[in-house]
């Protein structure tokens, strides 16, 4: 799993160029593990057949892969880079590493309504709610004209936000199972 946007045990932090945002999220989004998500997202796209106009098969799949790769690209985008550079975020995760289970899980899910500025201080995360909306209307203008409606951008909106949610909780926990597997016995 990419870890370029994850923090792990920071005591001091410094901030971001808005260029260094850029970059990082250039190196998660084409990294393999993005990839495989987008799969499994138009592997469910296909088993659900979302977009019936799009078919099966493997021209329906292509199309959905495509159009769900869209989705993260312009997601991680507005996301980790533009809003982020506008309003003086930070995109990265800051691991908490501390604390029982279910703290730590409460945390990683409250990333996608808090995050930190460049500041230092905590704030709204106005750059993943807004980002994901701008997102989702971005995804308008490549969706078949049937499907271009004020539901199929608050569909997108919310699937970028667990998918997110799903990505904060992993980066939470990815560290300690990294460490568990790569001891040496």
């Amino acid at each position: 799993m990419p870890n370029q946007l994850t923090v792990e045990g920071a005591t001091k932090v410094t901030p971001i160029s808005a260029g260094e945002k850029f970059k990082l999220v250039a190196e998660c989004t084409f990294d393999p593990y993005e990839f495989v998500v987008v799969g499994v997202l138009a592997g469910i796209g296909q088993a659900t057949d979302d977009t019936p106009s799009w078919g099966q098969g493997a021209k329906g799949f292509g199309i959905r892969y495509a159009t769900d790769f869209g989705d993260q690209l312009a997601g991680n985008f507005m996301v980790g880079a533009v809003l982020p550079s506008l309003f003086h975020q930070d995109p990265r995760y800051f691991q908490s590493g501390k604390g029982s289970f279910w703290h730590r899980f409460g945390y990683a899910m409250s990333r996608v309504v808090i995050t930190r500025g460049d500041s230092g201080k905590t704030q709204f995360n106005l750059s993943e709610i807004a980002g994901n909306g701008i997102a989702g209307a971005i995804s308008n203008t490549y969706h078949p004209a049937s499907d271009r409606s004020l539901e199929q951008t608050a569909q997108t909106w919310g699937t970028q936000i667990a998918v997110d949610a799903i990505g904060f909780e992993l980066k939470e926990f990815w560290p300690d199972i990294r460490r568990r597997f790569s001891r040496k016995k």
